[in-house]
């Protein structure tokens, strides 16, 4: 009775009747009980009937179970490399509870991803108007980083980056998904500028465009 068997159907076992899915369930159980005595005598484990009381700790044992029914676990030990820019675009709050502490120092940042979590942002970095006119920034694109993630915190630590623009905008999002994705976007150096040709407008020499295949 302790023991719950998951079947399958499709629509084609109801044309064999009830018969057919209590045999089905019958073959199910029997397997069940000559994996488990397999499993018991690999692990030279010697199973005595006893009282009720006595059974109900080895009924219970996991290395009685086969490994099919068994769920695999893991821990994650330590983090490897960060592949996240730790960078994300969203909005800025004030907090809900204005007789809190933290209500006076920190906002609360909001981002438009919800893969990443929402962050708790200072105060000084956000704009000089910002407690007393909020309203004004409800639509305002922001970039954060998130610097922390304390254990005892349900939110992380962020800090704010720069202002976007308005949402909704090309610009505003566009840079937004590049510094999310750790794209430079920044202007080229004269140094790499001064690699360019210079006479414009530029064509490629009949020498060069005979050695080159023409994809054109």
């Amino acid at each position: 009775p302790d023991v719950i068997i998951e079947a399958q159907f499709d629509d084609n076992d109801e044309e064999y009747g009830q018969d057919h899915l209590q045999d089905m369930l019958a073959d199910d159980i029997k397997k069940f009980s000559l994996d488990t005595g397999e499993k018991a005598k690999a692990v030279g484990i010697v199973c005595v009937r006893g009282t009720k009381q006595d059974d109900g700790p080895k009924a219970n044992d996991p290395r009685l179970l086969p490994d099919r029914l068994l769920q695999r676990t893991a821990k994650v030990v330590y983090i490897l490399e960060k592949k996240h820019s730790r960078a994300a675009t969203g909005f800025i709050k004030l907090l809900a509870d204005k007789n809190s502490e933290l209500f006076k120092r920190c906002a609360m940042f909001s981002p438009v991803d919800h893969r990443v979590p929402r962050a708790y942002v200072s105060l000084a970095d956000c704009p000089p108007d910002f407690v007393t006119r909020p309203e004004d920034y409800s639509n305002m694109l922001f970039i954060c980083r998130i610097v922390d993630w304390k254990e005892d915190s349900n939110f992380a630590t962020g800090q704010l980056a720069k202002s976007l623009g308005q949402a909704g905008e090309i610009e505003p999002e566009t840079e937004g998904i590049l510094m999310e994705y750790g794209v430079d976007f920044s202007d080229f150096s004269p140094e790499a500028l001064a690699c360019l040709p210079q006479s414009l407008p530029w064509v490629i020499s009949p020498g060069e465009l005979a050695k080159r295949r023409d994809l054109r």
